[in-house]
């Protein structure tokens, strides 16, 4: 893992305008960095950003406002028509492998379109590559004429990540690309793609629910809430000495697998719901659940500061 920077994002912001009197702020004011060849993984509850931070900086949204910086370039407004270069390095993989794949369109036809559009590759070296990628992947030469519906949803996800590295890319963004395979298929895929990472030196973006997980294939973790960057810390770090009250109440609700120590457990619940992200409060977003919340986390929104190397946190107790 090198100290240079892969991405640097600042003051990301990103708005839905759902009529003239409500404005959906899915992400808001998120900082983070992304070393050459790290993994920063994002956890946090449903409808708390995280897809919408990944679609945003592979700018298949556009920010509202802020700033992303990928491999020292500025590509925050850049036209389409400029993204091509950042296309080719950046790559995505997608939440649901059902969807995520034409199915109008052959395996061959789908891993092969990344290499038509950058013009990587014609002919038979084309093909050639198409099979290379199915090897690296788990699958045959065999399937490359079939189509999706054809396969299950493992396979499907594997063609997906076959899609994303056919270009070679150097940083990929993997949007929750296990919460709909079955537990053991989970594995499989996660164990490629720490596989991937690893003899290939890729930076990763890791989108996930099972903080296990997160914590298993990470070298740092963010966490979010309601649209906020919380807290951002090295995996051990932040599993072990969790420091925002959020961050508390989400590490406690993950079962240890140890019935001994699970037992003599006590779990922070907190009350109340998730706020909307619709013209949220001003203050603090955790504040109307927060045990330790203070007057002022009802006006003032905290920045997400270092409080000791390594670990940022936004919450006024530090």
């Amino acid at each position: 893992m090198s100290a240079e920077l892969a991405l640097e994002v600042k003051n990301l912001k990103k708005y839905f305008r759902l009529d003239r009197r409500r404005t959906l702020k899915a992400v808001d004011n998120v900082s983070f960095t992304v070393g050459k060849g790290e993994v920063l993984g994002i956890v946090g509850e449903s409808g708390c950003g995280k897809t919408t931070v990944g679609r945003t900086i592979a700018r298949l949204y556009t920010p509202t406002s802020g700033s992303i910086i990928f491999d020292g370039k500025d590509i925050t407004s850049a036209k389409e028509s400029e993204l091509l270069w950042f296309r080719r390095k950046l790559q995505m993989i997608f939440q649901d492998p059902y969807a995520s794949l034409d199915p109008r369109m052959t395996v061959s036809e789908i891993i092969g379109e990344p290499l038509d559009v950058h013009r990587l590759a014609t002919g038979k070296e084309r093909a050639e590559r198409i099979n290379h990628l199915l090897s690296i992947v788990g699958l045959s030469p065999e399937h490359a004429s079939r189509f999706p519906h054809e396969f299950s949803g493992g396979q499907r996800q594997r063609i997906g990540i076959a899609r994303a590295l056919a270009v070679d890319p150097e940083f990929i963004i993997a949007d929750e690309p296990i919460s709909s395979l079955d537990v053991s298929i989970q594995a499989q895929i996660v164990n490629l793609l720490t596989r991937l990472q690893e003899e290939r030196g890729l930076s990763f973006i890791f989108i996930a629910h099972d903080l296990s997980m997160v914590r298993h294939i990470s070298h740092r973790v963010g966490v979010m809430y309601v649209g906020k960057m919380v807290e951002i810390a090295g995996s051990e770090e932040i599993y072990k000495h969790p420091l925002n009250p959020y961050t508390k109440a989400l590490m406690s609700a993950n079962p240890i697998p140890d019935p001994d120590i699970e037992k003599g457990r006590t779990r922070l619940t907190l009350p109340g719901e998730v706020p909307s992200p619709i013209n949220p409060l001003p203050g603090c977003r955790f504040a109307g659940r927060c045990p330790q919340a203070m007057e002022r986390c009802k006006h003032e929104d905290p920045e997400l500061k270092e409080v000791e190397p390594g670990h940022w946190v936004s919450c006024f107790l530090y």
